[in-house]
């Protein structure tokens, strides 16, 4: 991607992600259930970037020209094994760049999205190569436990709850 979100070409994820990331496409999802909590899930031990924080209910990439609510339906059949409504744009214009204890950089266009479930709160059977653990939470205990201990949290999640991410579901 240019700094203008306009695609200039295509790679491999596992290519990409590196010591010099280039701008790329990702997206970041939240899962909120009947009740107004959010899912946060931890991420597993064997992810290369922030093994073993808290983050968001799931994110990734779309593949090249895969619309959004495709590319965050797929993922969450992959991460979570779970079929989601259709998600809505929260942060569209999210952004940002961030690198890793180990020195690997994430840097990119990150619209973020929001799903509702309005019955039952979903079981969950997460994918263990993707997610060691999750929790239910409150939106304030989230943002508590976030300015508390930023270390324990993705950088992601931390930057969207500071541009008023969970405001839209109060």
């Amino acid at each position: 991607m240019d700094d203008e979100g306009r695609r200039i070409g295509v790679a491999a994820k596992d290519t990409v992600h590196t010591t010099s990331t280039p701008l790329h496409l990702a997206f970041s999802c939240h899962l909120f259930d009947a009740r107004g909590r959010t899912l946060v899930t931890r991420r597993a031990l064997s992810k290369t970037t922030w093994p073993g924080v808290w983050s968001n209910s799931f994110c990734g990439h779309p593949t090249p020209d895969e619309p959004f609510p495709d590319a965050i339906r797929r993922r969450a059949r992959q991460e979570l094994n779970l079929e989601i409504p259709d998600p809505d744009p929260v942060l569209p214009d999210f952004r940002y760049r961030a690198v890793d204890a180990s020195g690997i950089v994430e840097n990119e266009i990150c619209p973020v999205y929001a799903a509702v479930y309005q019955h039952e709160t979903p079981v969950l059977a997460p994918n263990p190569q993707e997610v060691c653990d999750w929790a239910w939470v409150d939106a304030a205990d989230l943002e508590k436990a976030v300015a508390l201990a930023p270390f324990a949290f993705s950088p992601w999640l931390a930057l969207q709850l500071q541009e008023g991410l969970l405001g839209h579901f109060r």
